[in-house]
């Protein structure tokens, strides 16, 4: 008997230390962004914006429901194309992800929204803004930046009563967010009183824009108008210059970004460019937003594009809600998730109305002087 003692008492021991293991359970959190292709800088960018909140909540430690749990971040890339979004996001649901941050682009969050929702799994996007998003009807579905009627809108009307545009030129990559964000301009600027002299579409892998901006110089447009990406924008903002376009350029938060003048290989002329951000802090809210950009900058050394922040607050509301539900399951922690309200976030304060959009959500208006982004303004 004393041959068999040993060997029972080690598997008793392996199995008392593999049960002491479990206690720490894993919590999955999906993220998904483009991390190939034109835009792989922004996708880079969210993605960080995530793997900074779980490696925060990780060393504070995070307790649900009374166990100790390791949140695992699960990254997808889905090369801002709708049918690899769908796949990320099916493939997410397969790992059994108890939330989802992202996607970036609408022209993706939309179609993947309702494979979450099919499976019940909360997602929260930190960039779409195609007012369709939230408007299926989905309980699963929320994001924490203001959409295309209030950034669309705002901009055209700021073309108008701030640039003095009299008549503007319309451009769009023909993506949800680009024809989006570029009907809400037009809307907001004929309201102000301003003529749509032309509209042209590109997509949103071109580099040659000659035959339509030589179109749009013909009709002398004040503004022009690009519903995109920067990588898009960069390269139209150069041959605008090329062509001798001296019009005011304008874009929503896609193109609002610190690569844009690179991007533009140095072609945009100071205060040539005014576009907003779907988010925004000041006053004293604005050191918070300080102190991220500088920690995020120690940690991945780079600076932050233009989102980070949004997942980051992102990322922390998921987890507040399974914290406060005392549970990482879906359907028991929704509920909770559905009413967040006054979280305090370095983007500002998220409340979600009953659609799931963010209540008072702020923009910020920019410019560029030097190759530098420059706020003009928060409005709300």
């Amino acid at each position: 008997m004393k041959f068999i003692v040993k060997p029972v008492l080690a598997a008793i021991a392996v199995a008392a230390a593999g049960s002491a293991f479990a206690q720490e359970a894993v919590v999955k959190i999906g993220h998904v962004a483009p991390t190939s292709g034109g835009i792989a800088h922004l996708g880079k960018d969210n993605e960080y914006g995530a793997r900074m909140a779980i490696d925060e909540l990780n060393a504070k430690g995070v307790v649900i429901g009374g166990k100790k749990v390791k949140l695992e971040l699960l990254a997808e890339d889905d090369g801002a194309d709708p049918k690899q979004g769908t796949a990320a996001a099916q493939k997410l649901v397969d790992s059994k992800v108890a939330g989802v941050v992202g996607h970036l682009n609408s022209g993706t969050s939309i179609p993947a929204s309702k494979i979450y929702s099919d499976a019940g799994i909360p997602q929260i996007s930190p960039s779409a803004t195609n007012p369709t998003f939230t408007r299926q009807g989905f309980k699963t579905t929320f994001r924490v930046v203001a959409d295309d009627v209030h950034l669309g809108g705002t901009l055209g009307r700021y073309a108008v009563k701030n640039l003095k545009g009299k008549t503007v030129a319309v451009i769009d990559d023909r993506t949800a967010y680009g024809q989006g964000v570029a009907e809400e301009f037009i809307k907001g600027a004929t309201a102000a009183g301003a003529k749509v002299a032309g509209r042209e579409a590109t997509n949103d892998k071109a580099t040659d824009f000659t035959a339509i901006l030589t179109n749009i110089k013909s009709k002398k447009p004040d503004v022009i108008f690009f519903g995109g990406m920067d990588a898009v924008a960069g390269p139209m903002i150069r041959q605008m210059k090329q062509l001798g376009i001296k019009a005011k350029f304008m874009g929503g938060d896609g193109i609002c970004t610190g690569e844009l003048p690179k991007l533009s290989g140095g072609a945009m002329a100071d205060e040539q460019v005014v576009c907003a951000e779907a988010g925004g802090v000041e006053g004293e809210a604005k050191k918070g937003m300080d102190v991220f950009r500088t920690a995020f900058k120690a940690k991945f050394n780079t600076d932050v594009q233009i989102y980070a922040p949004y997942v980051y607050d992102a990322t922390n509301v998921l987890v507040a809600a399974m914290v406060k539900a005392g549970s990482a399951e879906p359907a028991k922690y929704l509920p909770v998730l559905a009413k967040t309200t006054g979280y305090k976030g370095v983007t500002g304060t998220i409340t979600f109305d009953e659609k799931g959009d963010i209540k008072n959500g702020a923009l910020t208006l920019y410019t560029y002087k030097g190759g530098n982004r420059e706020q003009i303004a928060v409005v709300r």
